[in-house]
């Protein structure tokens, strides 16, 4: 490596370690993992119906299969699904650290429910109830605008600690 590779490896390894520093939590409830123990993964292998039709059900995860991102644990429903994450977490990941997207947009966090989910632009988002979905399809490329906007201020927040409305994790499962 000359000079000047070191000079550009030294100030991206400076930036990664700048950025994780103000990088705020997962959201992680009862359950102690992240998304409530669903699979991250499987979100993207389910059919996505139609804005205005409730999505399928979540795939919940299995206990013993799991993997550490973000400073928490995600939890999958088979080990295949586990190493997909493994190579490219940020893909599978959902926005705004697990947190609901419209109550992102609105500039809060708050928690979302991992049945309330819909996949755009192959990013995965969560809403906290079903009457937020309402909302946040309304406009689902102006809510995402306005999450980008206000994430950069709060995403260096504490994760919410509310409970999730309405929603009972069945995950993961042992």
């Amino acid at each position: 490596m000359n000079r000047f590779t070191l000079a550009i490896a030294a100030a991206a390894t400076a930036i990664t370690v700048s950025t994780s520093a103000f990088a705020g939590d997962q959201f992680v409830d009862g359950t102690g993992f992240a998304v409530s123990g669903y699979d991250v993964v499987a979100y993207f292998d389910l059919p996505q119906n139609p804005i205005g039709q409730a999505q399928p059900a979540a795939v919940p995860g299995d206990a013993s299969i799991t993997a550490e991102y973000n400073g928490a644990t995600f939890a999958f429903s088979t080990e295949e699904n586990r190493d997909r994450f493994a190579a490219d977490p940020a893909t599978y990941a959902p926005q705004y650290d697990g947190h609901c997207a419209y109550g992102v947009s609105k500039g809060g966090k708050v928690p979302a429910n991992p049945n309330l989910w819909r996949i755009v632009d192959d990013k995965l988002y969560l809403n906290i109830t079903k009457n937020v979905v309402g909302f946040w399809e309304e406009d689902v490329p102006g809510n995402i605008t306005l999450a980008e906007n206000n994430w950069t201020s709060i995403e260096p927040d504490p994760a919410s600690d509310r409970a999730i409305p309405q929603f009972e994790s069945s995950a993961p499962v042992k």
